[in-house]
């Protein structure tokens, strides 16, 4: 591989990991909201944008397997990193939403308990 095209890949990685990002983010902002359903919707399309760079890594390193080999780039090992971080971000933002959206079923039926 060219360092022309493992700097594109890396953008690649950084751009959808980026958008996913920033739909966790939304995410995060409607949990805060009660929104489960919208939060439920934004984590839909952070997935979508996080398996997307998830392939463009993937083929990078199954061109890498198979005997293309590129040289060490600064920006691809951020790009991974990136990816990574935003993985970690999107599972802790799945879990917040059942957490919370069991926290508010809880808390609305002892509301109508006590009515």
């Amino acid at each position: 591989m060219t360092s022309e095209q493992v700097a594109q890949d890396a953008m690649q990685i950084i751009l959808h990991a980026g958008e996913a990002r920033k739909h966790c983010t939304v995410a995060l902002k409607d949990i805060e909201n009660s929104d489960f359903a919208g939060a439920k919707e934004k984590m839909k399309l952070a997935n979508t944008e996080i398996v997307i760079a998830h392939r463009v890594q993937t083929n990078c390193i199954q061109k890498e397997t198979e005997g293309e080999q590129g040289d060490y780039s600064v920006l691809f090992a951020h790009a991974q990193d990136t990816l990574m971080t935003v993985y970690s971000e999107i599972n802790i933002a799945k879990r917040l939403i059942d957490i919370f959206e069991s926290f508010n079923q809880r808390l609305t039926s002892l509301e109508l308990t006590h009515k």
